[in-house]
């Protein structure tokens, strides 16, 4: 088996792997100004996507250009998400350098797709492929491809333990090779009930002290997660953003959440923001939380929200997730400022981040790859990559971190060079 690295090697962002020069996992964009797209000219006989985020799934319809028409397989939850993810891009970049697709590439994505369940093995470009849930977001997916020869596990992003709205992975199917995501390789995250017991008093402390909470949120997952915080622990909120539509298409997949009636309650806690008549400005005024896209501060209403608050520090902003480098968030976080349409503006209101992830950590990982003790393991999407390599190393694994650009053959029982 031959596996080319065209994106997500040593970072966090447009994920592209090319399995045999035919079967390609996952396509997406990394949230860079300007975005960036996976490296090199891809011309795939099928296309595997993992799951629905921007980093795995953003630039798939851009595969759909001239007369290529490659079948498109993934989760029913992924190809919507997916879909959405498009429709948000073209609104966004749309008739830009920054979009590499149209409206007409996107409508060809509904041509092409095939959705499949978890653990039935289907067909494509000549592999045999077969989806187990990751425990992500609802209709992520292990990837597990065999040849013939050898049997890749592709893990996408996964996580161990179990979410409010989605249940841990506890798919360990057999593998040649493993090829693992590696995104909080050296964090331990905090104890998810304690984590939620913190940001819930951290919430109603700003509330009762007559300050507004923003609670940056990424649309997909995040914001879903938060609105069953909010409504477990009786806390009212608005939600703003593209998070609106992709709740409402999530309910569409009850088996592939945790618990669809815990998911109506909180919509039904909420409050929809319309954005209509200045009322983003009237609710900045408010002793309220308002759950909104996007996560890493890059675009969405949380552009509006922020600069109105900023000033007070009463006020809240409470990041909920991962912040990769170069985008607003990280640095708000590391220097107390933040850049919106160009402006950098100084922000006096309370920063606080709390890891709410939907990633496996340095223990989750070690739990997982501990059912491969003996198997050839390749990591990527992580800013560490080489480091958690050498640290498995040094615990007896056979491994490395590929480079971006990079193809790796495998005969099933060792790799090399290509």
């Amino acid at each position: 088996m031959e596996i080319e690295f065209l994106g997500g090697a040593g970072e966090v962002g447009r994920s592209a792997i090319l399995i045999n020069d035919s079967l390609l996992l996952d396509y997406g964009i990394k949230t860079d100004n300007p975005p960036q797209y996976p490296i090199g000219d891809v011309d795939p006989d099928a296309v595997v996507v993992s799951h629905g985020h921007l980093d795995h799934a953003g630039a798939v319809p851009a595969l759909l250009s001239g007369s290529a028409r490659p079948p498109i397989h993934w989760t029913p939850p992924t190809r919507a998400l997916a879909l959405r993810l498009a429709e948000d891009t073209l609104k966004l970049h749309g008739n830009t350098p920054q979009c590499l697709f149209t409206e007409t590439h996107v409508q060809r994505v509904t041509q092409v797709s095939e959705t499949h369940p978890y653990r039935e093995s289907f067909e494509a470009a000549g592999h045999e492929v077969t989806f187990f849930n990751a425990g992500h977001i609802p209709g992520s997916a292990h990837v597990l491809v065999d040849d013939g020869e050898t049997r890749l596990l592709y893990t996408g992003d996964f996580h161990t333990d179990r979410q409010r709205l989605v249940t841990e992975t506890t798919a360990r199917p057999d593998a040649d090779v493993v090829l693992t995501e590696s995104t909080y390789s050296d964090v331990d995250h905090s104890d998810r009930d304690k984590l939620e017991a913190q940001f819930v008093e951290s919430v109603r402390t700003t509330i009762w002290q007559g300050g507004t909470v923003i609670v940056p949120v990424f649309a997909i997952g995040r914001a879903q997660e938060l609105l069953l915080v909010c409504e477990a622990n009786d806390i009212d909120c608005y939600l703003d953003g593209m998070a609106k539509g992709i709740t409402k298409t999530l309910r569409q997949y009850p088996e592939h959440v945790r618990d669809a009636d815990a998911l109506q309650r909180a919509v039904s806690n909420a409050r929809f923001v319309t954005g209509k008549d200045g009322q983003r400005k009237r609710l900045t005024e408010k002793n309220t939380v308002i759950l909104t896209t996007a996560g890493m501060l890059g675009g969405g209403p949380v552009v509006s929200y922020i600069p109105q608050i900023r000033g007070d520090p009463t006020n809240k902003i409470a990041l909920t997730g991962y912040q990769v480098e170069g985008t607003p968030g990280r640095e708000l976080v590391e220097t107390g400022s933040a850049s919106f349409d160009g402006q950098i503006m100084p922000v006096s209101a309370q920063v606080e981040q709390y890891d709410f992830s939907a990633h496996a950590d340095r223990g989750g990982l070690r739990e997982f790859l501990s059912a491969y003790p003996e198997t050839p393991i390749l990591v990527n999407h992580g800013e560490e990559c080489a480091a958690f390599a050498d640290r498995l190393a040094a615990d007896g694994y056979d491994v490395r971190a590929p480079a971006l650009g990079e193809v790796v053959r495998t005969d099933g029982c060792a790799h090399t060079d290509a």
